[in-house]
Order: structure tokens, then sequence, then C-alpha cells
């Protein structure tokens, strides 16, 4: 049975989440969004004690809770000096390439609320001026934020609200081709957010109930391995949306939904990784099975902090992960036709 999500919904939700900051730990932004789109369909945000917002959805059967776990954070940075001539440097915030924000606008925003953007620059700037400008090594050492304030001193940046450990977001530049490419920074993992609330639209357009008790999670800390590590005590499985991944080693591309079956950490879980491959033929969605490097999810995260439960991982095929991302509309409708199958239990 192959379900007809409202992808157009689906693009309109990922601009608003893409297009709203939240790098590693920053909810302050986001939470908001998340609420507004929650309450679109009747639903309400609840927050466990590290923050993480939850949407708690009755089933057909009570006695068993599941969850759905898309993560609310991206990559991005943190202020960690400012130099006597008013430069910015920073320590990423997750798994940052520096090479691919180079010459990137930047958002600093303040503990009272004030915002400031900047350029992203290496040091030695520009080819004109600087013997190693091309061959210098990107890095949190070499790299820095120019205000596009008028500063020239570490006292000029401060008098802006402007201190060590405010956050910095980076411009996610999303642009959606009119033959279905999706090309945006932070597809990890706006992406997965947009789709469970593209489930959640299809549940309240059809009048369905999950088949079982049905929690979202949008933790903030995935980004820095932290994400899953609480799971509410009743919760039986752990499902994580994330990002899959295209190379060598890989079936998975952009218009198919990637089942991850082993990250960098260890094989996700066998009985439910399997009737995950069979949700996804059974929905007929193009499909692949693949294990991951230098990858890991909320999923085994939580199995790995000692939760009882079973984990399995799944998402869109993503080129070019953590920098300019891009994937196609076809894979991102595979992975709800998935997300469906799962929760409906088909």
């Amino acid at each position: 049975m192959k379900f007809q999500p409202d992808m157009n919904y689906f693009v309109d939700c990922f601009r608003r989440m893409v297009n709203t900051p939240s790098p590693v730990g920053f909810y302050t932004l986001f939470n908001p969004v998340l609420e507004k789109e929650a309450a679109s369909f009747g639903c309400s945000l609840t927050f466990d004690r590290r923050g993480t917002p939850y949407i708690v959805l009755d089933g057909q059967d009570n006695s068993k809770t599941v969850l759905l776990g898309a993560h609310s954070d991206t990559i991005g940075l943190i202020v960690r000096r400012i130099d006597p001539n008013g430069m910015i440097r920073v320590r990423n915030l997750g798994g940052i390439n520096f090479s691919s924000i180079e010459g990137e606008t930047v958002t600093v925003h303040t503990r009272d609320g004030r915002s400031y953007t900047g350029l992203v620059a290496c040091q030695s700037h520009s080819v004109h001026v600087f013997d190693d400008a091309r061959s210098l090594a990107r890095d949190e050492n070499t790299m820095m934020v120019i205000l596009d304030e008028k500063v020239s001193s570490k006292a000029d940046v401060n008098a802006l609200g402007i201190f060590n450990g405010d956050f910095v977001s980076i411009e996610p530049r999303c642009q959606l081709t009119p033959n279905g490419y999706l090309k945006s920074r932070f597809i990890d993992n706006k992406a997965a957010v947009a789709s469970c609330f593209t489930v959640l639209k299809y549940l309240k357009d059809h009048d369905l109930k999950p088949k079982y008790r049905t929690l979202m999670a949008f933790p903030y800390t995935e980004e820095i391995g932290m994400g899953g590590t609480y799971v509410p005590e009743e919760v039986s499985e752990y499902v994580a949306i994330d990002i899959g991944l295209i190379g060598p080693d890989y079936d998975g591309n952009e218009y198919k939904v990637s089942i991850c079956a082993k990250d960098n950490a260890a094989p996700y879980d066998h009985d439910l990784t399997t009737r995950m491959v069979g949700y996804a033929q059974k929905a007929e969605c193009d499909y692949a099975v693949d294990i991951f490097y230098r990858y890991g999810t909320d999923g085994n995260a939580a199995v790995r902090a000692g939760n009882n439960l079973r984990a399995a991982a799944l998402g869109m095929a993503v080129y070019c992960s953590h920098g300019m991302e891009r994937t196609h509309l076809t894979g991102l409708e595979n992975t709800v036709n998935l997300l469906l199958a799962y929760t409906l239990d088909i």
C-alpha cells in the first residue's frame, strides 16, 4: 500500500524549519516554531528536564509505546574568543567542515536576544594579500567571523552584547529546483523533522491513529552524540530519522529511503530493522539497506546509554553531508511513506 503524503506541505514545513536556527543546544528560536506547527494539528508539546520536545499520539493499542526521533539540532558554531582587532574566533558545534562554510553568512545570537550577521573567513582571506591563502588549512585555529558591524576592538564587540559562549548559526540557503532537487544546509536534520510533521498531517487528514502509542521526539544534542541518551521508560522501540549517505560503499541514492543496518558504533536491532525492510516493501518504497561509517544517530545513542529498547534508523540520502546538502523529493516521499507504514503497522 503506497501512501500519498502531502509533499507540498512537506516543502513548506521544511522551509519554516530550516530557516529557523537551532545549532546544537540552542532551542530558543526553534521551540516556538515546533509549538506552532504542532498546534496546527491540534497537538501540543511536552518537554523532559533536558528540554527535548515531544508530541504524544494516542494509539489504537496503548499497551506499547514507540518513538520516532528526529533531532532538531544542526551543526553550528559558538564564540570561542574575541581578538583584540574585533575578529571573532569560533569553535565547532558538531562535525563542521570549515572549508564548506568559508565565505558563508552567519548570525551571532547574544544572550540578551540580539543578533548580528557576519562573514566566515580564513585569516589568510585574500589571494592578493596572503601567500598561503589557498594552502592554509581551514580549521578553528585559522577561521574567523568578521562582523557586519563597524568594530575594530574586543571592546567594540562586547559593546554589541557579544561575548564568549554566544551561539552562531549558519545561513541555510534553501533552494528547491523545478525538477524536485532540494539543496540546503541542514537537510540533516530539518528534513526529518518535516517528515514527522508530514506523517502527522496524513494521520489527521485521514482521521487515523497510529497502531501503538507514539511519541515524536525532537532532541537538540544529536550532533554531539547526546540526543537519545535519555528516553522515557515506557518506550520499547526508537526509530531514528536522520540522513542517509551516498558514496562508493552504499546502495542508497537521492531517490531512495536509506535503512541503516549499522553505524560507526554497532548494528541496529536485527528484528526491528528487518521489519523496516518489510514495511518499505509493503509501502512500495524504493529503498536501500546500508551500513554507514563516521555516522551515528540518536537510536544507537539511546541503546549505548542503557535504555531498554530496540533501535532502528532510516532517512533520505544526501550528497555532501554536513555541507551544502542535496537530496530529491522522491527520496523524501519514500522516507515519509516508510514512516507511515511503520506508524500504522501495515
